[in-house]
């Protein structure tokens, strides 16, 4: 019997007996496997655009027979807003048949929201993402043609459109699925420790897929922040514009200002492309060394995470071949002590094992310091004069001499030391490179016979320029890291082998021609 309710001044209200849907309730209680394949059964039909099912066709589907539980199920999904019942009154033939209870079932409203809403959170669960090389170049080419349609005064606003929604869509793509692959990477090699065969078999594949996709992020990326750079100079605003204006054209208006709610449809739409266009910029593009673009981020992120994979490689083969662990060498060394002969021996293993002999070199006294100063550096520690030092600094840790403090030493006589070697040192460079300076292009094999402070410098900067050349290049040119001497190093085609003799011994290579500036000023 049907049942209405009518209420005067105020909303329509439930009937008796009506419930707010609650579609989620069936995944938190008992059978919940079976509620979920009901619906799942549901939600397939739906897509083969069948709308009812009658319990013997669910059980069809399911390979299962039509009892009495599976209508309980189906009546109790009802009950939950997630299904409708329907009387099912194209079989009946009978009074008996009029009286028994048929239905037919389909998903309510609330139902088909359920079932989208999980399948979305399964699929984002669940979803490993991939790296789409081939949506960088589609977005490359995208651009390409929106910069064509830039460059006409009167460009086709549906295509201007279409290419936008394009590139749009497949720059989230990108973005989505790079993001789920660095998390599903980033749990594989946290749980690498679970499947160690598995992992091992398919790291190598998986490195390189990641390097080829670095590879074409850096060579793509590169394009498309280009493209973008050469649209903006074209006038993309004028672009988003069209696109904006043709969204709007298809906004309903608001009550009687017509005009003013396509002009505030217009502006959100402008508003939306701006801000798509403005990540698709900071996606590809660095602004400085604080804001590096997103690209960039992903490539650094690839590279750390084969890092990461080695690193996991690395630590599987060790745990594989048998390395003891830090537990089992202090089970070792506890079996040790428990087979020392005597006390003696125990305390020598102590020492050794964990170096914790007294440290007598923590407090040096002044007379000490003088007695070192005149021994040799190569003097070993059981033949230096010992340390006296107060018995109280070992009992308590802490001593305090009594009386006068020590005097501040006069370190003026070391100062003027090492500036004077410093000074040396700095005038034989300043020798050394106005030795090898030459006054044009000289051959290796003109050079003269150079003392060993120019040897040693002309080697470093032999091994700069040969450092900087390209594969496949015969010429070359460089400046040292401090800025002082340029170097220009060519080849010589069948120049042979030259011999430079130094004190230092014999250096042996191709011919070159080299010319070294000084870059200092005079």
């Amino acid at each position: 019997m049907r049942q209405y309710v009518f209420v005067l001044n105020g909303a329509p209200q439930q009937a008796r007996g009506q419930r707010e849907p609650q579609p989620f309730t069936h995944l938190s209680v008992p059978n919940a496997d079976l509620y979920r394949s009901l619906l799942q059964t549901f939600a397939r039909a739906k897509e083969r655009f069948i709308v009812h099912l009658r319990p013997e066709d669910v059980a069809a589907e399911l390979r299962v027979d039509a009892d009495e539980q599976l209508t309980a199920a189906l009546e109790q999904l009802v009950l939950w807003g997630n299904l409708r019942a329907d009387a099912d009154t194209s079989r009946v033939t009978t009074v008996e048949d009029f009286h028994r209870k048929r239905c037919l079932y389909q998903l309510t409203a609330a139902g088909q929201a359920a079932e989208q809403a999980i399948a979305f959170y399964e699929e984002a669960i669940g979803r490993r993402g991939q790296l789409q090389s081939v949506a960088l170049a589609d977005i490359a080419e995208q651009l390409r043609s929106l910069e064509r349609l830039a460059a006409d005064p009167d460009p086709d606003p549906a295509k201007v459109h279409l290419l936008l929604l394009s590139v749009a869509e497949r720059f989230s793509s990108l973005a989505d699925n790079a993001q789920a692959f660095m998390s599903a990477l980033r749990r594989a090699i946290d749980f690498s420790d679970g499947d160690v065969d598995g992992f091992l078999a398919y790291k190598e594949r998986l490195i390189d897929y990641i390097n080829r996709f670095i590879a074409d992020l850096a060579n793509s990326g590169a394009q498309i922040a280009v493209l973008l750079g050469e649209l903006e100079d074209h006038g993309h605003e004028r672009l988003l514009e069209l696109a904006a204006r043709r969204e709007a054209a298809d906004a309903v208006p608001e009550g009687t200002d017509a005009a003013g709610s396509l002009a505030r449809a217009e502006k959100q739409a402008l508003d939306a492309w701006r801000n798509r266009w403005r990540g698709l910029d900071d996606w590809f593009t660095s602004r400085d060394a604080g804001h590096p673009s997103q690209a960039r981020l992903l490539r650094h992120a690839a590279v750390t995470a084969i890092k990461q994979l080695i690193d996991a490689v690395g630590l599987l083969n060790e745990r594989r071949s048998g390395r003891s662990d830090r537990s089992a060498d202090f089970r070792v060394l506890a079996r040790w002590f428990a087979e020392a002969p005597d006390d003696e021996a125990a305390h020598r293993l102590w020492r050794a094992a964990f170096g914790l002999c007294p440290a007598r070199h923590l407090s040096v006294t002044s007379e000490t310091a003088d007695v070192w100063r005149d021994l040799g550096p190569g003097t070993a520690w059981r033949d230096a004069p010992p340390i006296r030092i107060s018995p109280q600094l070992r009992k308590t840790g802490t001593y305090e001499r009594r009386g006068q403090p020590n005097q501040v030493r006069d370190r003026s006589a070391e100062r003027e030391l090492l500036r004077g070697q410093a000074d040396r040192e700095a005038a034989e460079t300043a020798a050394a490179r106005r030795r090898l300076r030459t006054a044009r292009p000289t051959l290796l094999s003109d050079l003269d016979v150079l003392d060993p402070r120019a040897f040693r410098l002309f080697l470093a900067l032999l091994g700069d320029a040969l450092a900087a050349r390209v594969p496949g290049e015969a010429d070359v040119k460089t400046v040292t890291s401090d800025g002082t001497l340029e170097v220009r190093l060519s080849l010589v085609p069948d120049g042979g082998t030259v011999t430079i003799r130094t004190a230092d011994g014999v250096l042996t290579g191709p011919e070159h021609v080299i010319e070294i500036t000084d870059l200092t000023p005079s």
